[in-house]
């Protein structure tokens, strides 16, 4: 059964464009490892198969994702680097380091939910705070061969007390498969020989602080570094390509994420009985996607009622709806690390004004025009510039702007974002990449266009002013034809007049 897992982890892995594998060197390494550790019969902290059964079957660090697929990861962005490395003239001791997220206090000793870094979250899966990834070759081993090791929290009791189960050494180990792990304090043993002229340190420091983890390794090392005339190599564009391309695992669970936030939306859609407080819209859409299975929310959503929904990132979600008015709900859940983002507009007295209705239709028209441009080669920017071209002329024919040389700037105006993002493991995912490069199969997408007209706005048609529209979905790109992960939620006006009318 391990072997194949390890053959379908390939099978993902042989699709990725950025770099190459030799396929027997990973079926002798992976194969030839022990069998999966036992995992401690005892709480983590985090999920495991032991204590979460419902959620993980033996093997898998997080749900639907196994220790092979993580090592692979590792494998994937050592590859990336001895690639880079090469290029510029070759170099044999690295040591890629990934560290955690700090805990955030919302008050003295109350703390925030935690949330991992999710560079460190996709190389190994480990969950807690205050821990420290390390990729690096030892001595006959060259790239991309390499160890993992984990520098975690010791197990204290005191601390669990009050905060819940630890890891530990030999639960991080036995979950994650990592090849060692050690306490947080003996990371310090490290930093001398990162100091050493032959070792390259690979590094994100552009993330949030761990003031923590700063003081007592990062800035040591940083300094020392610096001294010596060396620079920090970042792994930030490398993990982003990486992370990019989504696995037929990864896939899976956007879907989840994706349904969750779709049936969510259909049972807010039906509750939301005008007069209605944007808060309780909220509420519902959030509690909606926690029953389901949600762990959280993947953003504050925007619950933007009337003349609002013309506020792009309108998240104080305080104000009431009244009848006859509409409201735009962006909102989206995260469910195993993984997120969806959903747009829809709806009247909350359940049906559309002739004038909501006219507008509605032509954002959605040239949303469907948007999503049939879906496919490997083209691009995000491409799919842009179409929407842009098809917006002006409906704005045109809606009487909203005029013809002339303006048009183009009034259509920025009338829609100043862009049509959509790459989607993953945060909303709005490896940031870095440019959106004028080829979609390829594996890529999540959103689609996104929207006509928002303010009240104040005497260019427009009277009848317009005060509505916003925005429809979203999201897109997986194939070699076929288009996936729209969020199918199920409804957005055609009969659909949505029937839902709000249940």
């Amino acid at each position: 059964m391990r072997f194949v897992a390890i053959m379908k982890c390939l099978h993902s892995f042989m699709a990725f464009p950025y770099t190459t594998v030799s396929v027997s060197f990973l079926i002798r390494k992976y194969s030839t490892k022990t069998e999966l550790r036992q995992v401690p019969k005892r709480y983590l902290g985090q999920p495991s198969p032991f204590t979460h059964p419902h959620l993980l079957k033996a093997g898998e660090v997080t749900p639907g994702l196994t220790q092979e697929e993580y090592a692979l990861r590792r494998y994937k962005l050592m590859s990336l680097i001895q690639r880079e490395f090469n290029a510029l003239g070759g170099g044999t001791d690295h040591a890629v380091l990934f560290f955690s997220n700090p805990t955030v206090y919302m008050t003295n000793d109350i703390p925030f939910p935690f949330h991992q870094h999710n560079d460190l979250l996709y190389m190994c899966g480990f969950m807690e705070p205050d821990s420290i990834l390390l990729l690096q070759n030892k001595p006959g081993l060259t790239l991309p061969s390499h160890t993992a090791t984990l520098y975690v929290q010791k197990r204290d009791a005191t601390r669990e007390l009050w905060d819940g189960p630890q890891s530990g050494t030999d639960g991080a180990v036995a979950l994650t498969g990592v090849d060692e792990a050690l306490p947080i304090e003996e990371f310090k043993l490290v930093l001398p020989r990162m100091h050493d002229e032959g070792v390259t340190v690979w590094l994100d420091t552009t993330g949030p602080a761990h003031t923590s983890l700063h003081s007592r390794f990062l800035k040591p090392l940083m300094e020392s570094i610096t001294q010596g005339k060396k620079s920090v190599r970042p792994t930030q564009h490398l993990v982003q390509k990486l992370r990019l391309i989504k696995s037929s695992a990864e896939i899976e669970l956007m879907k989840k994420a994706s349904h969750i936030s779709s049936y969510a939306f259909i049972q807010t859609m039906h509750s939301s009985k005008a007069p209605v407080d944007e808060a309780f819209i909220y509420a519902k859409f959030e509690f909606e996607c926690r029953s389901r299975g949600a762990n959280i929310l993947a953003y504050p959503p925007v619950v933007a009622g009337g003349n609002r929904a013309n506020t792009l990132h309108y998240i104080k979600n305080n104000q009431i709806i009244k009848p006859g008015e509409m409201v735009l709900l962006d909102g989206g859940c995260e469910a195993s690390c993984y997120v969806s983002d959903i747009t829809r507009t709806w009247p909350v007295n359940g049906r559309f004004s002739a004038a909501q209705q006219e507008l509605y239709e032509a954002v959605l028209e040239i949303q469907k025009s948007c999503l049939g441009l879906c496919f490997p080669g083209t691009s995000l920017d491409s799919i842009y510039h179409h929407m842009l071209s098809l917006m002006s002329k409906k704005l045109k024919d809606l009487k909203i702007v005029q013809k002339g040389s303006q048009i183009l700037k009034d259509t920025r105006r009338y829609c100043p974002h862009h049509v959509g993002h790459y989607l993953g493991m945060d909303v709005h995912d490896t940031p870095d990449i440019s959106r004028s490069i080829p979609l390829q199969s594996g890529m999540i997408i959103t689609i996104e266009p929207g006509i928002y007209i303010h009240d104040d706005d005497i260019a427009a048609p009277e009848k317009f002013r005060g509505l916003g529209v925005r429809i979203e979905d999201d897109v997986v790109i194939t070699e076929q034809s288009p996936i729209i992960l969020s199918a199920q939620c409804p957005k055609e006006i009969y659909d949505i007049q029937q839902v709000c009318g249940m």
